[in-house]
C-alpha cells in the first residue's frame, strides 16, 4: 500500500516538469503527507494539464457518507476497473498524484522500520490516481483521490510486497488524455517502475513518521 509520502519540490519544478497550465491548488511542502489531507494534483481538462486539490481518499459519487474515503487511499491494480469504487473513475477520471518519494515499512520482529523510496534523478513524479466528485446531503461538492498500487518492483520487495505506480514521464499524457481510445488499453501502465531508475534508504529521523 501507500499511506505516506513527501512533497517538497517547489511549485515552479512542478509546473514546469508536468507541463501545467493553470494552477488551483495551493500546499505546503511536507516529508509526511498522509490520508485526509488536501494534495495537489494534475488533470487534464480542456486540453490543458491543470493543477487541482483533492482529498486524500476517494468517496465514490454514490457513497452515503464521506467515512467511506477512509478505506478507499489506495486501489489495486489488479482489480482497478472492476470494483464498482474505482471502476467509472478510471475509465474516465485519473489524475497524477505529485510525490518526490514515498514511505514503505519493513517489519523487524515486533518492529516496523521505515524506507524512503525515491528516483535517483531526484526529480518530482507522479503517481497514478483517480478521483471522483462527492455531494454531501447539504450539496457541497467534496473532491477526492486514491493512488493505484502494484506489486513490489525489486527496490521495494525487500521491504513491502507493494508499491504506489509510478507513471513514467513520456506515458503521462496517455495516462491524463480523455479521448476515445480504449480505457482497457490503460491498463499495461499500471505496473512497477523500473527498479534500476530508483533508491532507498532507512529513513533519517527527520522523515520518521508513524506506520
Amino acid at each position: 500500500m501507500c499511506g505516506r509520502f513527501v512533497l517538497i519540490s517547489d511549485l515552479s519544478i512542478i509546473t514546469e516538469d508536468f507541463n501545467i497550465q493553470e494552477v488551483s491548488a495551493s500546499f505546503t511542502p511536507s516529508r509526511n503527507v498522509s490520508p485526509g489531507q488536501h494534495i495537489p494534483a494534475v488533470i487534464r481538462c480542456d486540453d490543458k494539464n491543470i493543477l487541482t486539490p483533492f482529498l486524500w481518499g476517494l468517496i465514490p459519487f454514490w457513497a452515503k457518507d464521506p467515512s467511506t474515503g477512509a478505506k478507499l487511499i489506495n486501489a489495486r491494480a489488479e482489480t482497478v476497473n472492476e470494483k464498482p469504487s474505482f471502476k467509472n473513475a478510471f475509465q474516465k477520471r485519473r489524475c497524477l498524484i505529485i510525490a518526490d518519494g514515498f514511505y514503505e515499512w519493513k517489519k523487524d520482529g515486533k518492529g516496523k522500520i521505515p524506507y524512503y523510496i525515491y528516483l535517483k534523478s531526484g526529480k518530482p513524479f507522479g503517481f497514478a490516481g483517480l478521483y471522483e466528485t462527492w455531494i454531501s446531503p447539504d450539496n457541497n461538492k467534496v473532491d477526492t483521490c486514491t493512488i493505484i498500487t502494484t506489486r513490489a518492483n525489486e527496490v521495494v520487495q525487500p521491504i513491502h510486497e507493494r508499491m504506489p505506480v509510478i507513471v513514467p514521464k513520456e506515458k503521462e499524457e496517455v495516462w491524463l488524455k480523455n479521448d476515445m481510445a480504449d480505457p482497457l488499453s490503460r491498463l499495461e501502465l499500471l505496473k512497477p517502475y523500473p527498479a534500476e531508475k530508483m533508491e532507498c534508504r532507512i529513513a533519517l529521523p527527520i522523515q520518521t513518521v508513524d506506520a
